[in-house]
């Protein structure tokens, strides 16, 4: 597979789908004359400047019939309805709750991936998991690794397990880190400070200060460093600890998992 293969994005104006049509433009993976988009009008009144240029359909099967790669980033409620006859494809599903297999046996498509990127593909920061059927080779492979690696960060996994884990713990984006934001601010009005200064100080805290972490000084080499000061960090991040704080993330990682692996998409 080449970089200069044609690809549709089925539901290609969506969040997630335009998303990853913007990045693959922007960091040149792809030029607008090889990009097909589909959505339910086959029109796009807000395009994006970058994208004014790529094709727009209502028809799915067209968008399939003329991209080499199809990526398929609708909600799993609308999988059923939707009839795709896409034989010798790269198939890239971005569904969750659609295994492999399920997906093999509703498109007729043998190389399929299963990916599940983020909302931080916005910014080009996405960390995506992404799991191959037998059917796909290392060409394929190599190829998927490099659309993703545009998006951010891209790991391949080998289990529909760990995919579905995966999909409760990266893909839902910023949700954790938007709890964790809520639960200081709450925490701070509680306190009596004004809801401008709590915002700042919440959103300070998870947005900005967070950015310390990075590849050179993992979380755990930060964690060990804030704790060995013995000041008001290591006591907050004691008390956080003895009020359960890893039973929380467990149980709410434990909960996404279980609809991660729910079959949400049930195919005929």
């Amino acid at each position: 597979m080449s970089i200069h293969s044609r690809v549709g994005i089925i539901g290609g104006t969506g969040w997630l789908g335009r998303s990853i049509a913007q990045t693959l433009v922007d960091s040149g993976f792809i030029t607008p004359d090889a990009l097909t988009l589909s959505n339910r009008t086959g029109v796009w009144a807000q395009a994006p400047a970058s994208l004014a240029d790529v094709a727009i359909t209502a028809s799915n099967q067209a968008l399939v019939d003329t991209s080499d790669v199809i990526i398929l980033s609708v909600r799993p409620e609308d999988l059923n309805a939707l009839r795709l006859d896409a034989p010798g494809k790269l198939l890239i599903s971005l569904v969750a709750g659609a295994a492999l297999s399920d997906l093999q046996t509703h498109t007729g498509c043998r190389r399929i991936v299963r990916a599940m990127p983020n909302a931080a593909l916005e910014i080009r920061r996405s960390h995506t998991p992404w799991l191959a059927s037998a059917e796909v080779e290392q060409q394929d492979r190599a190829y998927v690794q490099a659309l993703f690696d545009t998006c951010g960060q891209a790991d391949e996994v080998f289990s529909e397990a760990h995919l579905n884990y995966l999909t409760g713990l990266v893909g839902t984006g910023p949700s954790y880190p938007a709890l964790l934001a809520q639960a200081l601010f709450d925490n701070a009005i509680a306190q009596g400070l004004p809801e401008a200064v709590a915002r700042r100080a919440a959103a300070g805290v998870v947005v900005h200060a967070s950015q310390l972490i990075t590849e050179q000084r993992g979380f755990d080499e930060l964690l060990d460093a804030l704790i060995g000061y013995r000041g008001v960090s290591a006591a907050g991040i004691q008390g956080m600890r003895d009020a359960g704080l890893e039973r929380c993330v467990n149980a709410g990682l434990g909960a996404a998992m279980k609809v991660a692996e729910s079959q949400l998409f049930k195919p005929d």
